[in-house]
């Protein structure tokens, strides 16, 4: 199958990513599309952000997702007593000859999981600001880089349960899209109780990809022909954000980078080299929702983030 502009799709690294969806198939049963956001995230090279309330498979899934790459997988419980050096390491002290020894925390991985991530303080979560946004530590005036790829995922239960800490909007900002797994249909939740009779089937997961394969999938992934007019319909959603009273502030340009990417990333996972409005519709919602502030007035009367994407959609025009 050839493109418009007359190139073949990258379908060796497609094979392979789909290889992952597989894999995350057999584990979370009926959610196709939550895992194809999750598989574009990874391809755009961005962090997710899950969010559901307890049992409904985000930790499951986060280690699906490790168990299906060859890298290195790192986990993180996050509770209030957790301190910012816990996640990214500490200098220590060598006696031997009085010099002092960088040890290398858990983030220091391929995947990392951020488990339950809103049940630790404001100032722990602010430990992953540089880390999420320039993938590397910084430390006695030293930079420790993170190896690449470096893929965060994170999960947090609703903030109205008890023990959990509101994530500040700058740490919000950083995951590339929120994805909410929800509860399973009958069927698929019929499958989910039969196929861990025996035993839980993430044991039988194997690596399908490398983390050579992702980084070539994200190189191609920024390859995919961004046409201006596409790019302007992203900037007037964005702005349309700062104009609406309903907000506190508006997006900034990482909403708008992220959705530019995400489309890049979707255009590549459906075999094609060039972007289309649906590519930003369909990812409007799970990209810039979650990133928007209500203000005082609004959130008191029953608006939601996710009504004023939607409204955005429909009044902003669509590029023919």
């Amino acid at each position: 199958m050839q493109t418009q502009n007359g190139t073949r799709p990258h379908t060796a690294s497609r094979d392979a990513l789909r290889a992952v969806e597989t894999n995350l198939s057999s584990i979370i049963k009926g959610k196709s599309a939550d895992l194809e956001l999750i598989l574009i995230a990874l391809a755009s090279g961005g962090h997710i952000l899950l969010e559901d309330a307890p049992g409904t498979g985000k930790t499951t899934l986060a280690k699906a997702i490790a168990a299906s790459m060859d890298g290195i997988f790192r986990r993180v419980q996050f509770t209030p007593d957790l301190l910012p050096a816990d996640i990214t390491g500490s200098s220590f002290y060598n006696p031997a000859d009085g010099s002092f020894e960088f040890r290398p925390g858990p983030v220091f991985s391929n995947v990392l999981l951020a488990d339950e991530i809103n049940r630790t303080s404001p100032r722990t979560q602010s430990a992953l600001l540089e880390v999420m946004g320039e993938n590397q530590v910084s430390t006695d005036g030293r930079r420790h880089a993170l190896p690449a790829p470096f893929f965060v995922v994170a999960t947090q239960n609703p903030s109205d349960y008890a023990g959990t800490y509101p994530l500040p909007e700058a740490q919000i900002d950083r995951f590339l899209l929120r994805v909410s797994l929800g509860y399973p249909d009958a069927a698929s939740e019929l499958d989910i109780l039969y196929s861990q009779n025996q035993h839980h089937p993430l044991e039988d997961l194997r690596a399908v990809v490398s983390t050579g394969d992702i980084l070539a999938i994200q190189s191609e992934v920024k390859n995919v022909r961004f046409d201006r007019a596409v790019g302007e319909y992203v900037v007037r959603l964005i702005h349309a954000t700062r104009d609406d009273t309903r907000l506190r502030i508006g997006l900034s340009p990482r909403g708008s980078l992220a959705l530019y990417r995400t489309s890049q990333a979707r255009a590549w996972w459906h075999g094609r080299d060039f972007v289309l409005p649906e590519d930003v519709r369909a990812l409007a919602l799970p990209v810039l929702a979650h990133r928007l502030v209500l203000d005082t007035k609004a959130r008191y009367s029953g608006a939601a983030a996710d009504d004023v994407v939607n409204e955005l959609l429909q009044s902003v025009a669509v590029p023919r």
